[in-house]
This record gives C-alpha cells, sequence and structure tokens, in this order.
C-alpha cells in the first residue's frame, strides 16, 4: 500500500543541504545510527536544507522563550536511503528478536505482520524519485528536548520505538501525573517546532518535517484551501 503523502508532486526548487551548526544545539553523541555501522559513507546526517535548518533554528528561540534554559536535542536529520534501508533492515531484525521468531523459520504470514509493524513506523527505503524516504530530502528531523541541567526530558518512549507509545498523542487521556506530563512534553515540543512551519508525523512524537511531501500532505489536511506541493525531492 502507497502511503497516501506519496501521491503529493514535488516540484524541486534546488536549495542545498547545509551543515547544522550543532554548538546552537542539544546532539546525541555518537550519532545512535552512525553508532551501529549505517553507511553514511563521507555524507553526515547533520545536514538540512537551507530554510529547513533556518526553521529549525528559530524553533530553538521559541522554546527558550517558552522555557530558559531548555534544548532542542537532534536525533536525526539526513539519512541517505541507504542508511534507510539499512535502518528498516535493522528494525525488522529486531522485531523478530522481540516476538521470539527465527528467522529460518519465518511464515510469509509473520513476515507481512513484522513488516506492517516496521513500515507503520519507518518510510520504504525507495529510490524512486516521486516516492523520497523524508529524511533523504534533507527535510525531515527527529528530535526531543533537554532540561536546564542539559539532561534529555523523558517523553514516554524512546525515538524510533515500534509501539503505541510512540503516537503523539498516547498519553493525551493518560490520568497519571506521570502521563500528563510525558503529554505536556510532547505537546510543548510541537507547539514550538508548528510555530516555525513544521508539521509532526502522525505516529511520531519525534520526526517533524518542512517542505517535504509529508509536510504537504499534513498541510492540506488541516487546511485544504492550500493545495500545497513539496518543495523537497531526494538528495
Amino acid at each position: 500500500m502507497i502511503k497516501p503523502h506519496y501521491r503529493i508532486p514535488i516540484l524541486e526548487c534546488g536549495e542545498p543541504l547545509v551543515p547544522i551548526p550543532l554548538e546552537n544545539f542539544a546532539v546525541f553523541s555518537p550519532h545512535p545510527y552512525i553508532k551501529r555501522g549505517a553507511p553514511y559513507g563521507a555524507r553526515s546526517p547533520y545536514y538540512l536544507r537551507q530554510d529547513v535548518l533556518d526553521r529549525l533554528l528559530k524553533a530553538q528561540g521559541i522554546l527558550q522563550e517558552e522555557q530558559p534554559g531548555w534544548q532542542l536535542c537532534l536525533f536525526d536529520a539526513y539519512r541517505p536511503v541507504a542508511v534507510q534501508q539499512f535502518m528498516v533492515d535493522a528494525t525488522f531484525a529486531e522485531q523478530l528478536q522481540a516476538q521470539g521468531i527465527e528467522p529460518d523459520r519465518l511464515s510469509p504470514q509473520q513476515s507481512q505482520q513484522v513488516w506492517q509493524q516496521v513500515y507503520q513506523f519507518w518510510a520504504p527505503p525507495s529510490k524512486k524519485a516521486t516516492m523520497p524516504p523524508p529524511h533523504s530530502t534533507g527535510a525531515a528531523v527527529d528530535l526531543t528536548l533537554t532540561d536546564e541541567t542539559g539532561q534529555p526530558v523523558d517523553m514516554g518512549s524512546p525515538i524510533d520505538e515500534v509501539s503505541p507509545r510512540s503516537f503523539p498523542k498516547h498519553f493525551a487521556a493518560g490520568r497519571t501525573p506521570e502521563a500528563q506530563s510525558f503529554h505536556r512534553r510532547r505537546q510543548l515540543l510541537n507547539a514550538v517546532m508548528s510555530a516555525a512551519g513544521f508539521r509532526r508525523h502522525q505516529q511520531e512524537w519525534w520526526h517533524f518535517s518542512y517542505g517535504d511531501q509529508m509536510w504537504a500532505w499534513l498541510t492540506n489536511q488541516n487546511q485544504p484551501e492550500q493545495e500545497a506541493i513539496a518543495r523537497y525531492g531526494g538528495v
């Protein structure tokens, strides 16, 4: 099944990828996918399109007005298709292990079910010009928050967790103080990113994009009169 945002046309604007000034943000170190051996080659994950970076810097400023001392904490940004493939395959293997399924005894039905779970959160590692993974456009960023002590804030689930806890509003109806705290923090992250023009992935509290197909599709869901199209394709 083709995800609906891939039906959005891309009118590539040609804006360059530029390095993220890491001194302006908190950063996961070492980079989580490089640590696992993802094949970046000579390319860096700490790149975004210029306008996307400008908006990320704006979001950082908005956050610090709302919560002095807090910072956006970058987990991942630009991702070549080869890295997307590496992480999709790794996530599939992790799900097999978590479910106690031996790879050599995997039935077609089990395989299909696990792939559905994986692709609920991960974009297919497509090389088609009309279906670039969001991170492969330089227009998407995964991130969380750090507090005034520099420590990552507990958002209720880790980035990349394949479970319903990753859904942005999973804790919205929670009645415990802890659940309410998780929801407020997710709402804060969404608010500062939205104020800078980003759109949040519907199933990942940590994933935000601007100018790609997902951004355009989400924009059209909320403001159908705009008929937004994507300005960033794969790079």
